[in-house]
């Protein structure tokens, strides 16, 4: 099997590949990777996965119909029986290469891609084309039959998962909690609302803003991430005197740890999200969410079941839902988090996704 991405940087996207390589292995059979490489290559290796470095990140159109006669030399060189794409460049040359071979053709819809100029539609078409596209929610798997017409023999909806040994309150050593606590300096005894995601405007990083200033009472924000938006937030938090109240503390190494630390977490984003890893995460250590009502989160979060949901972009709705969230007893944000944390067992975990896309594999072959 053939999985080929940009490069192996990180990401939701990189992460989904390694885990297949992993699962394929485990199967008995061969997990190649092809990309530009990164720093993901040597964990991809570890599983027992080979990867093979291509320019695959280009755009230009000669370097991907280069790109797609070397994957068919590699195709044929390997004896590939699926080529599994996870991104629209490489997977023109996929495409083209899978068609010279008689290999397998898969796709995974990681997004709703924009459409900005013209042509675009066609250019993302291409993650339509897969002998078999793989949807991660059922908000992907209407947005491919609305936009290219997807027939339902084609189309399979894996959503994505989580590592529930991992991501677990009992795998977290109080050592790691305090140490976390301690390197953030978070105060003792505040409670502490957490929005973890990549700094970017659309995530909502700057909606949770203007829910803490409308926000009565101590709770601390952590706001857990990089990107380039840091400079307009730290702005942002000066100008509405959060200083003591907000806090950008960057990237967690331990994010189940991370977590744990909070007694809510906000998801906010403000365009609408293919799936959201991070809510399972957060729901897998049986944290309270409160997240913006659109995309997918419309459907691993169920209001006043597993969490709450508030209209996208509406600091008022987040800051009296926030409000409460904070105001209930433990015992009932306890509760909310063991039937998050149950139900994302039950439908949200890396080795359900790992399975059902063998099953795609074994479906071609």
């Amino acid at each position: 099997m053939l999985q080929v991405l940009p490069a192996l940087v990180s990401g939701g996207v990189e992460r989904g590949t390694l885990e297949i390589a992993e699962a394929v292995v485990a199967a008995g059979g061969r997990a190649l990777v092809a990309s530009a490489g990164g720093p993901l290559v040597a964990g991809l290796e570890a599983l027992g996965a080979r990867h093979m470095t291509l320019p695959l990140a280009t755009k230009n159109p000669v370097r991907i119909l280069a790109n797609a006669g070397a994957l068919a030399q590699l195709v044929r060189a390997e004896g590939v029986a699926v080529i599994h794409a996870r991104s629209r460049a490489p997977a023109w040359s996929a495409l083209l290469a899978a068609r010279r071979t008689g290999a397998a053709f898969v796709t995974t819809y990681h997004g709703t891609y924009n459409e900005g100029f013209p042509g675009k539609r066609l250019y993302n078409s291409v993650m339509a084309r897969g002998d078999r596209v793989i949807a991660i929610s059922q908000f992907i798997a209407d947005h491919i039959r609305a936009r290219h017409g997807v027939a339902a023999d084609r189309l399979r909806l894996i959503p994505r998962g989580v590592d529930p040994r991992a991501f677990s309150p009992a795998a977290v050593t109080p050592e790691r909690l305090a140490a976390l606590r301690a390197a953030w300096g978070v105060p003792a005894g505040r409670q502490v609302v957490m929005l973890p995601g990549r700094l970017t405007r659309w995530k909502g990083q700057g909606v949770l803003l203007e829910a803490m200033a409308r926000l009565p009472g101590e709770s601390v924000a952590l706001l857990v991430g990089e990107g380039g938006y840091r400079a307009e937030l730290e702005a942002r938090i000066a100008a509405l005197g959060l200083g003591e109240r907000v806090k950008l503390v960057g990237h967690a190494t331990d994010m189940p740890a991370a977590l744990l630390l909070a007694d809510v977490v906000v998801h906010a984003s403000t365009d609408a999200e293919a799936f959201g890893r991070t809510v399972i995460e957060a729901q897998a250590m049986e944290r309270p969410v409160i997240a913006a009502d659109l995309g997918a989160p419309r459907e691993t979060v169920t209001e006043g079941e597993t969490g709450w949901r508030v209209p996208a972009g509406d600091p008022a709705a987040l800051a009296a839902r926030l409000a409460a969230v904070l105001a209930m007893p433990a015992a009932a944000r306890a509760a909310i988090g063991a039937r998050a944390r149950a139900a994302v067992l039950a439908h949200y975990t890396t080795a359900a996704m790992q399975q059902a896309t063998l099953a795609v594999y074994r479906e071609l072959l």
